[in-house]
């Protein structure tokens, strides 16, 4: 079996506010092994962005425990082991694309030439060559927030937390985002986590998809997929794909969630 490079035992996660405790987590076990592609799948408010803000240390846990690759997150963040993309891509207006991309390097003082070969790599990996002197607001929304990716990609972590990048998107434009991603994981091998709510996104992208419940946020299922690592869109249409779709629809139902 590959190597575990998260690791969720017995995770809890608590918020005080003016109404009392909010309960985001309870008892969450799960292990992310090497170069798998994980999506978590839930109603709004289940803790999936709370999950993947605990593994990025934008949260501590206030009960069970979590590692990234064999470390406490907060020692994962100084180890530069993964990066973030968020919802919002989150470009700075006033720099170009590349300047965006560039910045975790400057912030890290990465020096001057690797800073440019760097951005040129993952500027080409991502589809945006010819691009890197716009600025954000001469792009389109995908094309924004394919930057972003490259940004999270620029210091080549090994782990990938993404939540939720495309959910702004139109359907055409989310298509061909995923194809774009899933070719890229092929190629790079990273670890990825994905957070939607979409549910032929997540059979589409996904080694493993984990249903969870309404809050407080619990694994009730997680759903191996056996679909092949070739998946054009045309593969939604198959019945394997129907299968695990439906699956994870009856699923989230049986969580209490019902679309």
């Amino acid at each position: 079996m590959a190597d575990t490079v998260i690791k969720a035992t017995d995770l809890n996660l608590a918020f005080s506010t003016d109404d009392g405790q909010v309960e985001a987590l309870r008892d969450v076990n799960l292990d992310i092994r090497k170069g798998e592609f994980v999506s978590l799948i839930g109603p709004s408010g289940c803790g999936k962005t709370s999950f993947l803000r605990v593994v990025a240390a934008l949260e501590s846990p206030t009960g069970g425990a979590l590692t990234v690759n064999g470390m406490r997150p907060d020692e994962a963040r100084r180890a530069r082991a993964y990066g973030y993309v968020f919802q919002a891509a989150g470009l700075y207006p006033w720099r170009t694309i590349a300047a965006n991309v560039r910045l975790p390097l400057e912030i890290m003082r990465y020096d001057r030439e690797e800073r440019n070969e760097r951005v040129r790599r993952v500027i080409d990996l991502v589809g945006l060559s010819g691009f890197e002197n716009r600025f954000p607001w001469q792009l389109s929304g995908g094309m924004q927030q394919r930057a972003s990716i490259a940004r999270a990609l620029a210091f080549d972590a090994d782990i990938l937390l993404m939540d939720e990048p495309f959910g702004a998107l139109d359907e055409i434009v989310r298509d061909h985002l995923n194809e774009q991603l899933l070719s890229l994981w092929r190629r790079t091998g990273k670890t990825i986590g994905f957070v939607t709510h979409s549910i032929p996104e997540a059979v589409y992208l996904s080694n493993r998809i984990v249903v969870m419940s309404p809050r407080p946020g619990r694994i009730t299922a997680i759903i191996e997929s056996d679909l092949p690592d070739e998946r054009p869109l045309e593969i939604r249409d198959s019945p394997e794909f129907i299968a695990i779709a439906r699956r994870v629809r009856q699923e989230l139902r049986a969580g209490g969630f019902d679309d």
